[in-house]
C-alpha cells in the first residue's frame, strides 16, 4: 500500500506547480467572458434570400454565356427572382433542343414549361439546392465575422450559429461598439463597373434609366459641418470586376497630401481580368463600388498590369483600417441586420466579479467550517485537498484558454461542493468500518476502496450533463459546462488520489490506534 508513496507524492506536486505556473498571472492567463469584462452582445440575421437571388444571377450569366459558346441565338436569358426561375428565350425555335441540351448541365434546374410559340423555356430551381445555398450563406457569414473579428483584436470572442438563418457574436472588452457593428455588419462587396457615358445621367436620373445601366451615389461628408451630400453617377449594370480575386488590402497614406486609402492586390484571374478592362476602356471612367456605394470613378489613363488598385475618398486612418480590414476578411454572402444588441458596461462586470469572488470566499469559509468542526483533523485533509482542487481548476482553465463567465464562477462554487461531497463519503465509509471493529488502517483501506465506485458513478453522470450542456449550449451555458468538466475531474483527483496520499503518509510515519474522524 506504501511502496509507491514516494511516487505519488512527487506526481502531486509535479501537478500542482505545474497548476500553478500554468495560472500564473492569473489576470494575464485566464480571460474574462462578456458578463464579468463588458463589451458586446449582438444577435445578427442573415438575409438569406438576398444569396439565393445573387445565386440564381450568376448561374443566370452561366446559361447565357454556354449558351453563347454554342454560337445559339438568344433573344433573352431572365432570372425570375420572385418565383426562382430562368426565363429563356430564343430567336429560332430550332436553337430549344441545343438550349435543352446545355441545361442537362444544370442538374438543379428542372424544366417546369415551355412556350406555346416554341421559342422559350421556364426552368425551376431545386428546393435542395435553395436549402444549400442558404446553409451556405450562413456557414460562410459566419467565418467572413470571424475572420474580420480575428483581425479587429478582440480576445475570446464567441462566435456561433443560432438556429438556420441566425449568427451569435459576443465581444468581450470592446470599448467602441459602433464600430465594431460597423465592421461586422458590413457586406463588403466589391465590384469595379463602368460608367455610362453614353446615356445622360439627367434623363436618367428624371425616370429614363436604360435598361443595362444603373444609378449609384458616391457619398460625401462635410468634415467640419458634418453634412452629407450624394453625387449621383450612371453606371453599367455589368460588373466586370468583384472583390473575389482579391489577395490583400492594406493602407496607405499619399505623398503628396497624406491622405489614408486601401491598396488592393488581386490574384492572377483578378490581375489578368483588370488588365483586360483597363486596356479595352483607355479615357473611359470605371468606378470601384462597395455596397452599393461609390467610393471613386477615375479616368482609366492606360492599361494597369500587375493586379494592383486603390480606393481613395474622404477616409480617416480609423476608416481606411477597417476597410481594409472587412476586404481583407472577404464579403458576407449575403446582407445581415441586427436582431439584438446589447452592451454590457465594465462597471456592471466588476461589480458581477466583486459578488462572484465573494461568493467563493463566503462559500468556502462555511464548508471548512463545517469540514473541521464535523471531522475534526481529518477535515483538514479535506481542506487541503480543496484548496489544491482550486488550484489544478484555475490552471486548468488557464491551459485550455477557456473564458470564465458568471456562470463559470458558479460552476467552480458547485465544484468545492462536489470536492467536499467526494471527501465526506470517504470518511462517512471509514467512520462505518471502525464502527464494526477494524483497525484504523484497514478501515482507512476499506473506506477508500468502498466508496470509490459511488464517487466514480456520481461524478461520471455529471460529467455526462457537462458534457450534453457544452455541446448543445451557447454562451454562458458553455463557460458553466467547461468549469465543471475541468472540475469534476479536479476533484476526483483530489478527494481519491491526494487525501488517500496524505492517510497513507501519516500512517507510513505512526502507527495509529485511533483516527481523529
Amino acid at each position: 500500500m506504501y511502496k509507491n508513496l514516494k511516487w505519488r507524492t512527487l506526481l502531486i506536486i509535479v501537478v500542482v506547480l505545474g497548476a500553478v505556473a500554468l495560472a500564473y498571472p492569473l489576470k494575464e492567463k485566464i480571460a474574462l467572458g462578456l458578463d464579468l469584462q463588458g463589451g458586446m452582445h449582438l444577435v445578427l440575421e442573415v438575409k438569406v434570400e438576398k444569396a439565393v437571388e445573387a445565386s440564381l444571377e450568376r448561374l443566370a450569366d452561366d446559361i447565357k454565356r454556354d449558351i453563347g459558346e454554342e454560337d445559339l441565338e438568344v433573344d433573352r436569358i431572365k432570372a425570375i427572382f420572385e418565383t426562382l426561375q430562368i426565363n429563356i428565350r430564343m430567336v429560332d425555335e430550332v436553337d430549344l433542343p441545343p438550349v435543352k441540351k446545355v441545361m442537362e448541365d444544370y442538374v438543379f434546374f428542372k424544366l417546369i414549361s415551355e412556350d406555346s410559340d416554341g421559342l422559350g423555356l421556364v426552368y425551376q430551381m431545386d428546393q435542395d439546392q435553395v436549402k444549400q445555398i442558404q446553409e451556405n450563406a450562413v456557414s460562410q457569414g459566419l467565418e467572413t465575422i470571424r475572420n474580420r473579428v480575428d483581425q479587429f483584436g478582440v480576445s475570446e470572442p464567441t462566435i456561433q450559429v443560432q438556429g438556420e438563418r441566425r449568427i451569435l457574436v459576443q465581444l468581450p472588452g470592446v470599448k467602441d461598439p459602433e464600430r465594431a457593428i460597423n465592421l461586422i455588419g458590413k457586406t463588403a462587396r466589391l465590384e469595379f463597373k463602368l460608367v455610362d457615358e453614353e446615356n445622360s445621367l439627367q434623363q436618367a436620373l428624371s425616370g429614363s434609366t436604360p435598361a443595362e445601366s444603373e444609378i449609384l451615389y458616391k457619398r460625401k461628408e462635410n468634415k467640419e459641418t458634418g453634412e452629407v451630400t450624394k453625387e449621383p453617377f450612371l453606371l453599367k449594370k455589368r460588373t466586370v470586376l468583384t472583390g473575389e480575386t482579391l489577395t490583400g488590402a492594406e493602407v496607405r497614406f499619399d505623398g503628396d497630401f497624406n491622405e489614408p486609402y486601401v491598396a488592393l492586390n488581386f490574384n492572377s484571374v483578378g490581375a489578368m481580368i483588370f488588365h483586360e478592362v483597363t486596356r479595352e476602356n483607355i479615357r473611359k471612367r470605371l468606378a470601384i463600388v462597395l455596397d452599393d456605394n461609390v467610393y471613386s470613378a477615375p479616368v482609366i489613363q492606360d492599361a494597369i498590369p500587375g493586379g494592383r488598385a486603390q480606393i481613395t475618398g474622404q477616409f480617416t486612418s480609423e476608416d481606411a483600417r477597417d476597410l481594409a480590414i472587412v476586404l481583407r476578411a472577404g464579403a458576407l454572402p449575403a446582407p445581415v441586420v441586427i436582431l439584438e444588441n446589447r452592451t454590457v458596461g465594465p462597471s456592471l462586470g466588476q461589480d458581477s466579479i466583486n459578488k462572484g469572488i465573494n461568493s467563493i470566499i463566503f462559500g468556502g469559509i462555511l464548508v471548512v467550517i463545517f469540514i473541521l468542526i464535523y471531522y475534526k483533523l481529518s477535515g483538514a485533509i479535506a481542506v487541503t485537498a480543496l484548496s489544491l482542487n482550486i488550484v489544478l481548476l484555475t490552471g486548468a482553465l488557464a491551459y485550455f484558454g477557456a473564458a470564465l463567465t458568471l456562470p463559470g464562477i458558479a460552476g467552480i462554487i458547485l465544484t468545492v461542493g462536489m470536492a467536499i461531497d467526494a471527501n465526506v463519503l470517504v470518511f462517512e465509509r471509514i467512520r462505518e468500518e471502525i464502527k464494526i471493529g477494524k483497525t484504523v488502517r484497514a478501515a482507512i483501506e476499506a473506506g477508500f476502496s468502498k466508496a470509490f465506485r459511488t464517487i466514480v458513478d456520481a461524478n461520471i453522470t455529471t460529467f455526462i450533463a457537462a458534457v450534453v450542456l457544452f455541446q448543445f449550449g451557447t454562451g454562458p451555458i458553455k463557460g458553466f459546462a467547461i468549469t465543471l468538466c475541468i472540475g469534476i475531474a479536479a476533484s476526483m483527483f483530489t478527494a481519491v488520489f491526494v487525501s488517500r496520499t496524505i492517510f497513507d503518509g501519516t500512517m507510513s510515519r505512526k502507527k495509529l490506534d485511533k483516527l481523529s474522524i
